[in-house]
């Protein structure tokens, strides 16, 4: 990294401001004068509604405006929010479905908007909800995939709003009927919240005919379209801003039908209009994850080797389409093919559904940590049903070092990658060797004992491109305009620290612009781990372009020849002088020269592929089975991120994706009542990993560089959670195996687990 970065713990610049109190979130920084705005929700998971009478709340004190649908429509904005589609199996598009701003003519989720109440004080407008009359004939209710109950959309008879294949069936199925084993299993992935330490929330507010839209987001461009959709306004008339966001998860990227709704109402009122979920609002309509069903038959020959792998899944789309819905769930959950195995033979069925609940797309759900975690729990079932070694069986199946670049069968290409020298390392820092020591002692003491391993690997999603812009300030600061959007990754200490590793420029006097669509144009946002990498290489563009027109110009100021001026990453130098200007000297020279053209250098550039972050996870972990209490022992990670720009920084990534995944794998679950009411609406009723759940987590790297990208780095921001799933899941398993257990979903709660050790043991009684 001599050349491309420091590689330097360097310790995160923002949190003096966040941990102070001084952070700007969007409760913090709207408009002191703008109205507060409170969303009346259906109450039901399904019906028709016959009234809904707005009349006394219009009237009740303090209330300026309540909206319904039809004033929206009244108002002119008739548009729904967007969708993304992905082909169906059959090449045309898979249903496409009318998302409304606020509920029209049926409820199909309990949360869903109804009415948008403005007044004076949040109290206020919660006083005038409950003035709402709203009547509705009661529809039935399906918040489960299959079979359809009653059709939420008119146009999609049998709620199947995806269906979607990948692969050569006829090839599989002779490929499993010619194995000498295989193996079979019914996997499900247990739908999760987000739960972001920030909720959702936003103000808009206009100047004349331009619309300014503030939220909580992780990219400011998507929203920005959508916005001059369905407002009609012309690009220059949209400004979306985000300020500091506390967590996304994919969860923040979409435009929410809020936002809309109150630019609708600032709009009509001529005043600023706030709206902050709070946290049972969130639970009940932020986009969910996961919710799946898997049916999987993974084949080997005689020596252990895959032969096949065949997967259907169904899965749950919630009661509409998202912006990117059904295009993350179909094409990312193609990654279920791909993996650190080589497999020849592969086939992926996915069915979606639409069913009475929010929607269920974002990033903490959107494939990566299912393909990963099915294919490591059937690894994980294969070895014990072939009374195998599962390291070994891993090891054997690995892609090996000298087949890269190495095409999987869903059509990624591997560049470069070590498993085998990765599963080594992860086995000596976990000591695995001792772990049959400790099992004993566990099993001395009346408790179980358990490892888990799970090999990952994941890929960099989204747009490859990315852009920086770099503008020198007349007080001799620097400000980096950037396309992404930190959601409390550390990306002002990233970024800031990067562009001063090239340009030599003081890290202190950097800041770092970002969330701001009329400060930079053009920009992809943050998900998918593409961040970093994706940036850090348009400001490498960007820095090649002020050095050059930097270098172009003090060869004509010091009337030497081009090829007589060059840089050292601190500062320039001129052949035949001691002079050693830095860029902030430079850029002051062009300013004293009336040279405002070099004070602003802009790029856009793009990855010219994936990169593919890979890694290793053991989990040990202690079950009481009295009461089925699973209690994670010690937790080991090895990763491949390739070259690191902050260590410390990809350490806390690592750490905070490894505790989001050991919470679904151990105690996160969204649970409805038959009528689709949510049950798990506070942090009364759903279960959130604390400090005393996870113990310290050993973390190391054994970097293999990328060849896809100058810096030869790997994403790393969803790492820790598409590893910690399976490898949980898999000590689990392991501990309950002892006593007779052989298939077991997650989350491992006491209950869940207690249950299942009961039954292996009536199980083994009926049989003896």
């Amino acid at each position: 990294m001599e050349k491309f970065g420091k590689s330097q713990p360097v310790t995160r610049v923002e949190d003096v401001r966040f941990v102070t109190g001084a952070g700007g979130y969007v409760d913090d920084v709207a408009p002191k004068d703008a109205l507060f705005a409170y969303v009346f929700r259906s109450p039901v998971a399904h019906g028709v509604i016959t009234e809904l009478d707005l009349a006394d709340a219009r009237e009740a004190p303090g209330v300026h405006m309540v909206i319904s649908s039809a004033d929206l429509h009244e108002g002119g904005l008739t548009g729904g929010l967007s969708a993304a589609l992905a082909p169906g199996r059959d090449g045309s598009k898979n249903a496409e479905v009318r998302h409304p701003i606020l509920a029209e003519d049926k409820l199909r989720f309990v949360g869903e908007a109804v009415a948008l109440i403005v007044a004076d004080s949040l109290a206020e407008a919660k006083d005038a909800a409950e003035m709402i009359m709203l009547d509705y004939d009661e529809l039935p209710v399906q918040t489960f995939l299959a079979p359809q109950v009653a059709d939420l959309h008119d146009n999609v008879p049998g709620n199947r709003g995806v269906d979607y294949a990948l692969g050569d069936a006829e090839a599989v199925d002779a490929a499993l009927k010619a194995s000498a084993h295989v193996v079979r299993a019914e996997v499900s992935d247990n739908r999760v919240m987000v739960v972001s330490m920030e909720p959702r929330g936003c103000y808009a507010e206009w100047a004349g005919d331009k619309l300014h839209l503030c939220f909580g987001g992780q990219g400011v461009w998507g929203a920005k379209k959508e916005l001059c959709e369905l407002f009609d306004l012309a690009p220059e008339n949209v400004r979306v801003t985000h300020p500091d966001v506390g967590g996304g998860f994919g969860m923040k990227a979409k435009t929410y039908p809020e936002y809309v709704a109150c630019a609708f109402a600032s709009r009509a009122l001529g005043r600023p209009v706030r709206w902050t979920a709070d946290r049972t609002e969130s639970m009940l309509t932020d986009n969910g994850a996961r919710d799946l069903t898997h049916e999987v038959a993974l084949g080997f020959d005689a020596d252990h080797r895959i032969t096949a792998y065949h997967v259907k899944t169904k899965y749950n789309l919630g009661a509409y389409n998202s912006n990117f819905g059904q295009l993350i769930q179909s094409h990312l959950f193609a990654r279920v093919l791909t993996g650190v195995y080589d497999i020849q033979t592969a086939l992926l069925e996915a069915e979606g559904f639409y069913t009475n609940t929010a929607q269920t797309d974002a990033y903490r759900g959107a494939g990566r940590p299912e393909a990963n975690y099915l294919l490591e729990r059937m690894m994980d079932y294969a070895a014990r049903d072939m009374g195998v070694d599962g390291w070994e069986l891993r090891r054997k199946n690995f892609i090996g070092r000298d087949q890269f670049p190495y095409e999987t069968v869903s059509g990624e290409n591997y560049d470069v990658g070590d498993f085998p020298r990765l599963l080594d390392a992860v086995a000596q820092a976990a000591d695995r060797a001792g772990f049959e020591g400790r099992r004993m002692e566990s099993e001395s003491r009346g408790k179980l004992r358990g490892l888990g391993l799970c090999y990952y690997i994941e890929s960099i999603l989204g747009d490859p491109s990315e852009t920086a812009k770099v503008e020198f300030n007349a007080d001799g600061t620097v400000n980096i305009y950037v396309g992404t959007q930190s959601n409390g990754q550390g990306h002002e200490t990233v970024y800031a620290k990067f562009l001063s590793d090239q340009t030599g420029i003081p890290m202190d006097l950097i800041r770092v612009v970002q969330g701001d669509s009329d400060r930079i144009a053009t920009g992809g946002g943050t998900g998918g781990s593409r961040s970093v990498t994706t940036q850090s290489n348009a400001t490498l563009a960007v820095t090649s372009t002020m050095i050059e027109k930097f270098t172009t110009f003090l060869a004509e100021k010091m009337e030497v020849a081009v090829e007589d001026v060059s840089f050292d990453d601190e500062s320039f130098r001129i052949k035949g002088s001691n002079a050693a200007p830095t860029m902030i000297d430079v850029a002051e020279m062009a300013r004293e020269a009336s040279r405002p053209e070099l004070l602003v250098h802009e790029e856009k550039a793009a990855l010219p592929g994936r990169s593919y972050p890979n890694g290793a996870h053991v989990a040990e972990v202690e079950v009481d089975p009295e009461t089925g209490r699973v209690t994670l022992e010690a937790y080991t990670v090895v990763d491949d991120f390739g070259n690191l720009i902050n260590p410390m920084l990809a350490e806390g990534q690592v750490h905070g994706g490894v505790v989001q995944g050991i919470g679904q794998a151990l105690m996160e679950n969204v649970t409805y009542d038959e009528d689709g009411q949510l049950l798990t609406a506070t942090f009364m009723d759903y279960a959130m990993p604390r400090a005393a759940d996870v113990p310290m987590i050993a973390f190391s790297t054994e970097p293999v560089p990328s060849t896809r990208n100058p810096m030869g780095m790997k994403g790393c921001g969803e790492a820790g959670t598409v590893g910690s799933m399976a490898s949980a899941s898999n000590a689990v398993m392991d501990a309950l195996a002892s006593r007779g257990v052989t298939r077991a979903d997650m989350p491992f709660t006491p209950e869940r687990v207690w249950v299942a050790l009961r039954e292996a043991a009536e199980g083994s009684e009926a049989a003896a």
